[in-house]
């Protein structure tokens, strides 16, 4: 994840070395016209010098010829050593070219005319030395235009130079400048960039939390592209959206299972309104339809009241899937009686599953679906298979009817909240009054290991 602190840092970096890089060619510009200077300083100071030194050589050789002393020939030799040593100063220095050429042979003729000057006076020939005296005169007098011609011609190649190094100077102040500018540009548009992804991200931010404390949930989730601090606060905020949603969902669930218990514990309630004088009404008439030898209207009511029996008892009273088993013959009993040879209800029971704990009123609803929606409407043949059996670590149920099958709206019906097209409530039929969507939550409701129920309809 890159931070916001560390692109600030890269950008900031990057523009300060920028700035050193474009000091750096400004004060190597700068300083490289300074040395040129002063190059050009030293060559003038020493032109000037071995002219101020030819002349002073020169001075010291004709007191040296007009007097010949032991103090003037000292005298001599340090000027002429010095002389030599500025020689040498500007062969060392100096460029090859034939200008620096020629001016290096008068230096040097003069040097071979003082020396056969001082040798001719200390051999005592006045004409010999007299020549070469006059002859290094006019050397002398060539120093001194040469060394105005070279400080000319310097001068005028320096101002040549000058005049490069400054247009030189001038493009990079240019560049320089608009790179400064520039940087300055790019700065801008680096913050409003920079500011406008940030305040972009913190408005949706802000949009989103004022649609949910209005009560929308409904948004779609906010996406960034960035890879910061940014970023995550919006995973965040999606995940504390979706954790809201989820947990406002299941408090509805919550509530409508609750609302939905209360319905059954208060129909319950209805129903066992003066049970006793109706169970004692149906067996009285069980009774009388026993003396009068009607067993078969005897054996009837009695499975009538044990159906009503188990149908408005106490919810919560511990059951037992053989109980659910029991109260589903009594249901297929009055209906075989009622519909006679038109349908039949098989079994196929493991009897090792009928001790697991069962919720109350659940098998008999189901079955009570087949019969409805698969086979009341059969002329003949209609049937029922029940199967209990144990499959791994799972008790299967299986309630199948060869009825005609019915559409999916049907099936959505069933599954949903047992309303049809108009809305009205679809329970005629149904001893318990219990819809199959209503066994579903009820049981969801109160057993906590997994269920999985599947209604197929072909």
């Amino acid at each position: 994840m890159n931070k916001i602190r560390t692109k600030l840092l890269v950008y900031f970096v990057a523009i300060l070395v920028l700035m050193i890089a474009l000091f750096f060619i400004q004060h190597q510009n700068s300083q490289r016209i300074i040395d040129l200077h002063n190059q050009r300083l030293d060559k003038y100071f020493l032109l000037n010098e071995i002219t101020q030194q030819t002349d002073q050589t020169y001075q010291s050789l004709q007191i040296y010829v007009n007097e010949t002393t032991e103090e003037n020939h000292q005298y001599f030799q340090e000027n002429y050593q010095e002389f030599k040593r500025l020689q040498h100063k500007f062969d060392s220095t100096a460029t090859h070219s034939v200008d620096n050429q020629n001016y290096m042979n008068l230096l040097s003729s003069f040097i071979d005319l003082m020396n056969n000057t001082t040798d001719a006076v200390d051999a005592e020939n006045i004409d010999q030395s007299s020549h070469y005296y006059n002859e290094a005169g006019t050397t002398a007098s060539y120093i001194h235009e040469k060394t105005l011609e070279l400080i000319n011609n310097e001068l005028t190649a320096y101002e040549k130079i000058v005049s490069l190094e400054n247009q030189r100077m001038q493009n990079i102040r240019n560049m320089s400048t608009a790179v400064f500018l520039s940087v300055i540009l790019l700065s801008i548009l680096f913050a409003l960039w920079f500011s406008n992804g940030i305040t972009r991200t913190i408005n949706k931010l802000t949009n989103a939390a004022k649609e949910i404390a209005t009560g929308n949930y409904q948004i779609n989730d906010i996406f960034v592209s960035r890879k910061d601090e940014l970023r995550l606060l919006t995973d965040t905020f999606n995940q504390m959206k979706f954790n809201v949603v989820e947990a406002i969902r299941e408090m509805k669930e919550k509530a409508r299972l609750n609302q939905l218990l209360k319905e059954m514990e208060l129909q319950s309630l209805q129903n066992q309104m003066n049970p006793h004088f109706l169970f004692n009404t149906l067996n009285t008439i069980s009774k009388t339809a026993y003396i009068e030898g009607a067993e078969q209207t005897n054996e009837l009511i009695s499975s009538t009241s044990k159906l009503l029996r188990y149908n408005i008892g106490n919810l919560d009273k511990e059951t037992y899937l053989k109980d659910e088993v029991n109260v589903v013959n009594e249901y297929f009993f009055i209906q075989q009686t009622r519909f006679g040879d038109r349908v039949s209800f098989r079994q196929y029971i493991d009897q090792q599953c009928l001790s697991i704990p069962m919720p109350r009123l659940t098998l008999q609803p189901l079955v009570e679906n087949a019969f409805i929606h698969g086979i009341e409407n059969m002329a003949t043949s209609g049937e029922i298979r029940l199967n209990i059996y144990q499959k791994q670590q799972t008790i299967m149920i299986e309630i199948i009817d060869n009825g005609k099958g019915m559409s999916q709206e049907k099936v959505n019906r069933l599954l949903g909240d047992g309303q049809s097209a108009d809305g009205t409530q679809q329970k005629s039929g149904h001893s318990t009054g219990i819809g199959l969507r209503n066994v579903i939550d009820y049981i969801c409701s109160i057993v906590e290991a997994p269920l999985r129920l599947n209604q197929e309809s072909e």
